[in-house]
């Protein structure tokens, strides 16, 4: 993350990032051209970005900060087709029921919680952690499908 930087224009500056390179190895590879579509997927509250964990010692304290209180999952998505790029973002809002060291500890040592953006995967266990959502629940997911539908009609995919 760049100082000050807003976890909106950070998730979006990681997927432009992303897909410059994909378009690039495309390039070096020799293939021809085709469509790519990138995608990357952030969890904050406030201005601070919960990334995926390193340990489970980390994932139990992300599960802790989120546990009883609401944050946002924040999805970019970008489209190169030709010479012509699309990009949207989803963001919707998630609030997690209180949870006991039990549920936590339990939760870790499933590991579901690997390479997961903030330590949960909303399609896994964590599921039963979540008393609402406001917004894409395939954004929450990794993939927000309405706005990735939106860019694809946009590029005429």
């Amino acid at each position: 993350m760049h100082p000050g930087e807003a976890p909106a224009a950070y998730v979006r500056r990681v997927t432009r990032l992303k897909l410059d390179a994909a378009v690039r190895r495309l390039r070096e590879q020799g293939l021809p051209p085709a469509p790519v579509l990138c995608a990357d997927t952030t969890v904050a509250q406030g201005r601070r970005i919960l990334g995926k964990p390193a340990d489970a010692h980390e994932a139990a304290a992300m599960l802790r900060q989120l546990a009883g209180a609401t944050h946002r999952v924040i999805t970019a998505v970008a489209l190169q087709a030709g010479e012509r790029r699309h990009e949207a973002v989803s963001d919707s809002r998630v609030r997690f029921a209180p949870l006991d060291e039990a549920d936590i500890a339990a939760y870790v040592a499933s590991g579901e919680w690997q390479g997961k953006a903030g330590g949960y995967a909303i399609q896994g266990r964590a599921a039963a952690f979540v008393a609402h959502i406001s917004g894409s629940y395939s954004g929450i997911m990794g993939l927000p499908l309405f706005e990735t539908h939106q860019i694809l009609r946009l590029a005429r995919l």
